[in-house]
């Protein structure tokens, strides 16, 4: 997985949401912005790099592990589509 910063603005929308994807695939909102300048820029930049510094994988609750296994269990059995 790669790293990214991604900036939303939907349609109709006022404000620009901000969310950082570390390697492990984890999200971070970050907020939101009425507009975003170049100070703006560098503020977003330098708080992912902080995230990316000190990122680590969360580890899997029991209960999730256990429900997506019975979901594999159920696709190769046919019992789902494949979604890959």
């Amino acid at each position: 997985m790669s790293r990214k910063i991604i900036i939303d603005k939907y349609e109709g929308n006022t404000h620009y949401s901000i969310h950082v994807i570390d390697s492990f695939g984890q999200e971070h909102h970050l907020g939101y912005y009425t507009h975003i300048d170049k100070f703006d820029n560098e503020r977003i930049e330098l708080r992912a790099q902080e995230i990316w510094s000190n990122e680590t994988e969360n580890e899997v609750d029991l209960m999730s592990k256990a429900i997506k296994e019975c979901i594999e269990i159920d696709r190769k059995a046919g019992r789902l589509p494949n979604l890959d």
